[in-house]
């Protein structure tokens, strides 16, 4: 269900959606003040963002062209992420992003150690995060800033301790396998 508030200016509207996977388009057909229509339109794209237009340098620019390229990436989607990691990072500033075999995921400022490995750490010792930061020898703030982050991104993180999860379950089974192969 959407609410769509009369506007205070000819053009503006305050826009509730209760369905935030859901993607909301606005229009005006009548941008005067004295009867405005409305249209509204839903998708349930809920992966699509509003366009925002942004105005870099062009230094910024060429640097941007550049990375991407190397990332080999368009320079949008690069820029998207900068802005959502950033987002994040203003949000836990102990977190950072890390680029690795396995893909970009979220670590802890100078520790090596990714919050996915601090949450299986967490979990192997009933959420106990005393425990969990004197096994992984770091100091207890780091291990709660991983905590909270999990906290904003379970999704995210459970993703990687399930990715893991299955690499270890194959390592094993071609260890296993192996160990057969060599027995006479």
């Amino acid at each position: 269900m959407c609410v769509l508030k009369q506007p205070a200016a000819a053009g503006c509207a305050e826009l509730h959606a209760e369905d935030r996977h859901q993607s909301v388009c606005l229009s005006w057909l009548d941008p005067e003040d004295t009867g405005w229509i409305a249209v509204l339109r839903r998708s349930t794209l809920g992966y699509m963002g509003q366009p925002l237009s942004v105005r870099l340098s062009d230094t910024t620019l060429h640097r941007l062209g550049a990375r991407a390229r190397r990332a080999h990436l368009p320079p949008r989607t690069l820029a998207q992420r900068y802005v959502e990691e950033g987002l994040r990072m203003d949000d836990h500033p102990l977190i950072r992003f890390a680029e690795g075999p396995a893909g970009r995921r979220a670590r802890l400022t100078g520790t090596g150690k990714d919050v996915w490995e601090i949450i299986m750490v967490l979990r192997d010792n009933d959420g106990d995060l005393p425990a969990a930061a004197s096994y992984l020898e770091l100091p207890l703030g780091l291990v709660q800033a991983a905590a909270t982050y999990y906290g904003a991104y379970p999704d995210e993180i459970d993703q990687w301790i399930e990715l893991n999860d299955q690499d270890t379950a194959q390592a094993h089974a071609a260890f296993i396998a192996g160990q057969a192969a060599v027995r006479p």
